[in-house]
Parts: C-alpha cells; structure tokens; sequence
C-alpha cells in the first residue's frame, strides 16, 4: 500500500515538474504590429513625433505602422507628415511633405528576447530633410522598439492561470535558439521548462 502511494506521488510529482522542451512559438505580423503602436506610436493621435508635437506649428511624425512578412525579412511600413520650416506666430513657413516609408528587419534571436537587426531602408522619401530625420529612426530607434521579452510576456499571460484554470503555472526558463520568417508567422524554436502547482 505504502508502495503504491510512493508511486502515485512519484508519478504526479513527474507530471507537474516539467522538464525542459523545446517548443515552437508562432507571432503574427499583427502581434508585432500591437507591440509597435503600444511601445512607440502610443500618443493619443496615435502618432510618434521625430520633430516638434501634437501643437508645434512645424513638425514631422510617423504614424500607422504596419507589418508584413516578405521572404526571410519583417517589413515595417508607415506614413510620415512633416511640416518642415520655421515657426512664424504659431504657423510653419516652409513645405509640407506626406510620404509613405519602408524598412525591413531580420529577426535575431537573444536569450530570452525577440530581437531584430540588420535595418535596411526599402523605400524612403526625396527630401534630404526629412530623410536626415528619418533615417536614424527608421535603423536604429524603430528596430529597437520592436524588441519584446518572451520571457517575461509569458509569465505575464501564465500569471492568470490559476484563476482560469485552477492551476498555477511558472515558467523557469526560456531560451530562444532560432527566430525564422515563414509564410505569415514568425516562429521561434525554444526551450522551455514550467513547473505546475
């Protein structure tokens, strides 16, 4: 009897300390799209500001991000305004330019964190000025913003589980080994390992 009970509790015990696996995890372009407007294009307008602000007479901003997956690269195309001059008693004097720009990133997997690099401007504007703004944002700030925390995001969906569930799940660990474009997913191949209680 002793026995058996030992061997319950061994087998339940194995069932909810799970070991390490590896998992695929498949992100949308419209999961990445979310992360975008809430971590940059998250003002009330809905719009990032490069130069100026919602009530600067001259301005230039980026809105309306959106993302596409094309071959092996994350697509990121938004619209950009700019009212580029010199504020005269609360008017621009100078031009007004509307252009829609592209830029592509390659994902690259670090640690625990979806990350991308590898900038490449596809398409941009004719006017030096607005690319001189434009371009470090588009290379730099832009890939920057889109990077998330697997992780972390995981163990905040997991942090509901036992209210939904009645079980509480923790992550201990997650290692991204790969990040690959394929078709309309980006997927991830981790390691993983969750304890239940």
């Amino acid at each position: 009897m002793l026995r058996r009970a030992l061997s319950l509790c061994a087998l339940l015990f194995g069932l909810f300390v799970l070991p390490a696996c590896a998992t695929e995890v498949g992100i949308s372009a419209q999961a990445l799209e979310r992360t975008l407007r809430t971590q940059l294009f998250n003002s009330p307008d809905g719009r990032y500001y490069l130069r100026g602000d919602a009530k600067s007479a001259c301005y230039v901003y980026a809105e309306s991000p959106r993302v596409t997956f094309v071959q092996d690269r994350v697509v990121v195309h938004i619209h950009t305004r700019a009212k580029l001059g010199t504020g005269v008693r609360g008017a621009c004097i100078g031009v007004t330019l509307t252009r829609d720009v592209d830029v592509s990133v390659l994902p690259d997997a670090q640690g625990e964190t979806i990350g991308f690099r590898d900038a490449r401007i596809d398409h941009l504007s004719d006017s030096r000025e607005l690319n001189f703004l434009l371009v470090p944002f588009l290379s730099h700030q832009l890939p920057q913003q889109m990077k998330v925390n697997a992780a972390d995001l995981m163990r905040q969906l997991l942090s509901r589980s036992t209210e939904t569930t009645g079980y509480a799940f923790t992550l201990d660990s997650l290692k991204i080994h790969s990040m690959l474009v394929q078709g309309s997913m980006l997927v991830l191949d981790v390691d993983t390992r969750m304890d239940v209680n």
